[in-house]
């Protein structure tokens, strides 16, 4: 499907941190099933490179800024809404470790992590995914959609040195797992891609061969397999999604997916 073929009636995904990675791995399948796309990134130059691509698939609205800002935040639900109404919104974007520790350096242990670069990597992978899903939800809630927030081994498992990403990690894990409940009628995600070969892992790990790790273009499937199976609210690892079935082909606009579907 081309972007001159989508119609008002194919559904609406929002997209944090869409310029690389798992989040522009994420967007190209979404785009490929014929998804209409709001995407951002901090980079703009990098951002736009990712909607030229993308625009040749589907009508993509690429707004570059950071998630932490409530003005742009306001502004990713608006454009969501103009195109008719977030069916899914994708958090994505996140930080390793603030300001703490420059690309290519170790991670800081916790005795040393500065506060206010401990402050701001729970703004980026906590609070803001959270402030911006409350823009979001009255969308989702129209659209009986789902929300799928980016977790991380980390969250759970004690490594050295990942003790600011693991805690800010956990708590939108908690965070997920509490929406979740409060909101029945839409399906919410955490999920734990795994190690993966990109910069945000080479960065965080200075020095060791990551060429063994999977592309996100290889992840990315297994996680829309839960937009594909409708399957239930929770924390799943991208390793066991590989042990689903393959489900049945939809359209994009199908039903479960679309205004007031289930």
């Amino acid at each position: 499907m081309n972007a001159a073929q989508h119609t008002d009636s194919a559904p609406v995904a929002l997209v944090t941190g869409a310029s690389r990675g798992l989040g522009l791995a994420l967007a190209r399948a979404l785009a490929a099933e014929g998804w209409r796309l709001v995407i951002t990134a901090r980079g703009a130059t990098a951002l736009a490179g990712a909607a030229a691509e993308l625009s040749a698939l589907t009508e993509v609205v690429a707004l570059p800024g950071s998630i932490v800002d409530d003005e742009h935040r306001a502004h990713l639900a608006a454009a969501a809404d103009r195109l008719g109404g977030a069916s899914l919104l994708i958090n994505n974007a996140g930080s390793l470790n603030g300001a703490a520790a420059p690309g290519g350096e170790p991670l800081p242990r916790l005795a040393d992590f500065p506060l206010p670069d401990l402050l701001e990597l729970f703004e980026v992978n906590a609070l803001a995914p959270i402030a911006l899903t409350q823009l979001v939800l009255p969308q989702l809630r129209d659209h009986a959609g789902a929300l799928l927030n980016i977790s991380s081994d980390a969250a759970v498992e004690p490594y050295l040195g990942w003790g600011g990403y693991g805690a800010s990690k956990a708590a939108l894990d908690q965070a997920t797992a509490v929406l979740a409940r409060e909101e029945p009628e839409l399906r919410v995600w955490a999920v734990d891609p795994g190690s993966m070969r990109t910069e945000m892992l080479q960065e965080a790990s200075p020095g060791e061969d990551i060429s063994g790790e999977p592309l996100p273009e290889q992840v990315a499937p297994l996680l829309l397999d839960l937009l594909h199976h409708r399957t239930p609210s929770g924390r799943y690892r991208a390793e066991d999604l590989a042990a689903l079935p393959a489900p049945a082909p939809t359209p994009a606009s199908a039903p479960a997916l679309g205004r007031g579907g289930r």
